[in-house]
């Protein structure tokens, strides 16, 4: 029988795709999962393993939809194996493991996979340096501009409360604290 497997990595995301790709492809069954592919605690992938029987096909849209590494994809090729069912991706017809062959071809381009994965990180890391260096700010922006932490170093300076400044600009203190600690007072290392 084949049995379907989808999975999103956030709420925001949708399965609706995956569930249609799988029932056009004849799963009987399809196990759905909202969860990070890097989490090695998925519910409904573990219940789909356990009740699998031999000669089930556990079938996915995409490999990236079961596992996030070759090692997590040939740890469940095994655990698949083991029960005497087979894996099928229907975006990677090459990632058959109910042929001898299938399962080679899977291990070569899992590893692949993963190595092309490795490249995209990589870039993607020297692309934020190269941005942080042209002075891009990644993250939320700032809940106080640098006049509202002015004005509120003013008004703890002539004798109010740094909660009391806080409520004034509507933040929470640790909001004022924080911006305070990033934002020294322009004399604060000079001494006598």
């Amino acid at each position: 029988m084949l049995i379907g497997y989808a999975r999103v990595s956030t709420d925001d995301q949708e399965l609706s795709q995956q569930r249609a790709s799988l029932q056009a492809a004849g799963c009987r069954r399809i196990y759905e999962e909202k969860a990070s592919g890097a989490k090695r605690d998925r519910p409904q992938l573990a219940r789909l393993i356990d009740q699998l029987r031999a000669d089930d096909v556990v079938t996915v849209t995409r490999l990236d939809r079961l596992a996030r590494s070759t090692r997590d994809l040939l740890d469940i090729a095994e655990q698949l194996q083991g029960a005497s069912a087979g894996l099928r991706s229907l975006a990677e017809p090459w990632a058959d493991t109910t042929s001898p062959a299938g399962r080679m071809v899977l291990t070569v381009f899992a590893g692949i996979g993963e190595f092309e994965r490795s490249l995209i990180a990589e870039r993607t890391g020297m692309g934020r340096v190269a941005a942080r260096a042209r002075g891009v700010r990644f993250g939320r922006p700032p809940k106080l501009t640098a006049d509202q932490i002015a004005l509120a170093r003013r008004l703890v300076d002539e004798g109010r409360s740094p909660r009391e400044a806080a409520r004034i600009l509507n933040v929470h203190a640790s909001t004022l604290y924080r911006a305070f600690a990033l934002h020294p007072p322009e004399d604060a290392g000079s001494g006598p």
